[in-house]
């Protein structure tokens, strides 16, 4: 039989290609050498700038103070001469809009000289500090009426700008936040800035009750690791589901999935190393640290981690990040998926939010140092962290609730919808001892020996890590890992900051004019566990029994999107991001709105998809099979043989089945867009339709089927 479908071909064609992607060479092009060399850094606006504006500039990035007006106009022709010796011919206010993505509109440089033959470059500082794109076809929940179309975007002088390549020019891309005409926050951006600048006020004050005197700007930092899929260009456009959806909606298991648990952390594919060293040195020009790359646990998957950097540059950076992932990955003839879950079967992808604060005169506030129960001023922020993430669970819930997230959750890679805190052993100790009155020890640091002679001792953590926790304590930092791959990391570093701030200003006002400091932090720390140490678990999240604990203890367990987004507008939450002016209520009404549409439309457009696929891909090749299976045995019958029926009967089985669930799924496709029924009809409808379709995959004959299987996508590079 021939094969019609490609899928030999695309094989073929994978077998025989030839690296595209750019040499990288790190012995004549050092990390060092090109490190911020695309990045208009602290050390380039030193050089370019007088000495008063660069001080200027270096207190509103450093300490938080405002920027002068004066100071624009020199900082712009700096940033215009730097771009433009590098070869930038346009610039960009790069902007963050409530898609999640990335958005940028790109402007010249040049303009017609008077005599009309010769074009000059300039750039303006009140250019700089304003744009002015058309946010009328922006998401904005009802914030803006449709013929108002009129949005601005800021200049952020703490996120430095950059230069990004492409083969036929440079760009200088200005990170801004985006507000509408009457000042609403129409972007991920404005609230982490206005939850930063909230979190040092409240930081500060905890910090001046234990006799700092000197306290830099207290900031939020964050170190997002991003896990991603590759998959072959020629399987990825064969496939519409991974195109449109950016998962599949149909495929069968294949014989050997994640079982072996070989992928994990295994020598990297040459053809992925090439990619990755390639996305290395694009970063490193970018002046992002890229720090870690490994395979993941699935076949197929693999994961990026950045160091540690102020919350508000990481998220700018995250979307770089992934940014260059896909940019890079299409030079090397491969397709990187940043969906949660492309591939049913196996792990799903996250994007672990390693999440603390500190500053420059007192450090990490979260490192707990060798001796935790001495250690006053740790247990205070570590307390008020607890105590936050129990008051606001439904929203640190809500933040990470998507249709994507919705099929990782809760499974064998992700935490559940539960959140919970994990202490680790030394900790949990800690904190118990305190609920119990007082605490006056901490367990500490051990030795493991090996018992090989070669090797050395290794000095031994006081607690084992918790991958089943959403939020867990890893030394010096907190791990938020419930946040999806596909998911800009602004939403989520607003919440935490701004429930970090209330608690913060609760934990302060209690110790404020105490007569006896330590007294009143022992007391308000035992409160703490007291009526939130219930969000403390240190267990197995995974397990069925810690679902019951969970209940037993009032936790809440919001499973799906749509049990999670009216969090957005609790009152609770309203009240708290409005007192701190992170978000006004009118602002977070519009999130939900957004976010409640978002999740209408990933799944309509599944929905459109099975029904697609479904009716003029899998259907006509099913039902030819039983055709043919079905004449065979006529014409084996008519010559006295006795035919085989059990796969015919099996398949013409399925191929009615797949019929009648199709109209199934139209209809009640059909009532959802009337009614928003969802959850409840659509999916399961799509869910039928897929285990008819991945069990006629199997019986099937191979040359026939017509998509890239899950044996060629994953392991096939």
């Amino acid at each position: 039989m021939t094969t019609p479908t490609g899928r030999s071909s695309a094989v073929a064609a994978i077998a025989g290609r030839t690296p595209t992607g750019q040499s990288v060479n790190f012995t004549d092009e050092s990390p060092k050498s090109v490190f911020g060399s695309n990045t208009f850094s602290l050390a380039v606006m030193k050089e370019m700038l007088k000495p008063d504006t660069y001080a200027s500039v270096l207190s509103t990035i450093k300490d938080g103070h405002k920027l002068g007006e004066h100071v624009a106009d020199e900082v712009a022709d700096a940033m215009r001469q730097w771009a433009v010796n590098k070869g930038a011919t346009h610039y960009a206010h790069v902007f963050y809009p409530l898609t999640g993505l990335t958005a940028e509109k790109h402007d010249s440089f040049y303009d017609p000289a008077a005599a009309g033959n010769e074009a000059i470059s300039k750039f303006k500082g009140k250019v700089l500090i304003q744009g002015e794109p058309d946010a009328s076809s922006f998401p904005n929940g009802g914030i803006r009426a449709t013929h108002r179309a009129r949005g601005y975007t800021a200049w952020d002088v703490t996120s430095p700008a950059y230069l990004l390549e492409s083969a036929n020019g440079n760009t200088l891309c200005i990170p801004t936040s985006f507000v509408s005409w009457t000042g609403e926050a129409l972007d991920t951006k404005t609230p982490v800035l206005k939850s930063m600048q909230a979190l040092d006020k409240q930081a500060r004050r905890i910090l001046s009750l234990f006799g700092h005197k000197e306290i830099a700007y207290v900031s939020a930092t964050a170190g997002p690791e991003q896990e991603y899929f590759l998959v072959d260009k020629t399987f990825f456009y064969a496939r519409p589901d991974l195109q449109a959806a950016g998962r599949s909606l149909f495929g069968a298991q294949p014989p050997k999935g994640q079982e072996f648990e070989d992928h994990y952390f295994g020598v990297i594919p040459e053809r992925v190393l090439s990619f990755m060293c390639e996305v290395d040195r694009e970063l490193y020009k970018l002046g992002i640290p890229s720090k870690t790359r490994h395979n993941e646990v699935a076949p197929g998957q693999f994961e990026i981690a950045p160091l540690f950097e102020s919350a508000n540059v990481a998220a700018d950076h995250q979307q770089l990040i992934m940014t260059v992932l896909k940019k890079v990955a299409d030079r090397h003839g491969l397709v990187c998926i940043l969906h949660e879950k492309p591939f049913a079967g196996v792990n799903g992808s996250g994007k672990h939010v390693n999440w603390s604060l500190g500053n420059a005169t007192q450090g990490n506030l979260l490192d707990p140092g060798d001796t935790p129960h001495d250690n006053a001023q740790f247990l205070v922020f570590a307390g008020a962290v607890i105590r936050a993430v129990d008051k606001f669970a439904p929203l640190l819930r809500a933040v990470v609730a998507s249709a994507g997230n919705d099929h990782r959750l809760g499974a064998n890679e992700a935490p559940p919808a539960i959140i919970s805190v994990y202490l680790g052993d030394q900790l949990a100790d800690v904190f118990e001892q305190i609920k119990g009155g007082g605490a006056t020890s901490s367990r500490q640091r051990g030795t493991l020996h090996i018992g090989v002679d070669v090797l050395p001792p290794l000095p031994k953590d006081a607690g084992d890590r918790n991958r089943t926790s959403p939020f867990a304590f890893t030394g010096n930092r907190f791990e938020f890992r419930a946040v999806g791959s596909n998911q800009t990391i602004g939403t989520a570093l607003s919440a935490l900051n701004t429930i970090m701030t209330e608690s913060l200003d609760y934990v302060a006002s209690k110790l404020e004019g105490a007569t006896d400091l330590n007294a009143a932090i022992q007391s308000v720390l035992k409160e703490i566990i007291d009526h939130h140490g219930r969000v403390i678990f240190n267990g197995n999240g995974y397990s069925e029994e810690w679902h019951q604990e969970a209940a037993h203890r009032g936790l809440p367990n919001l499973k799906t999107s749509a049990d999670a987004l009216s969090a957005f507008v609790g009152h609770d939450v309203i009240e708290v991001f409005e007192k701190y002016g992170v978000l006004s209520a009118e602002e977070l009404h519009s999130r939900y709105e957004i976010a409640v549409e978002q999740y209408i439309k990933q799944v309509n457009v599944e929905a459109k998809l099975v029904e697609e696929i479904a009716q003029t891909k899998i259907f006509p090749v099913a039902a030819a099979y039983a055709t043919t299976l079905a004449d065979s045995a006529a014409k084996l019958k008519a010559a006295g043989v006795v035919a085989p029926s059990a796969t015919l009967a099996k398949v013409a089985v399925l191929v009615a089945d797949l019929e009648s669930e199709i109209t199934h799924l139209k209809e009640v496709h059909a009532a959802a867009l009337e009614i928003g029924d969802w959850t409840f009809k659509v999916l399961p409808a799509m869910a039928s339709i897929r285990k008819t379709v991945d069990t006629l995959e199997g019986l099937l004959p191979d040359e026939a089927w017509p998509l890239p299987t899950y044996q060629e996508m994953l392991f096939i590079r």
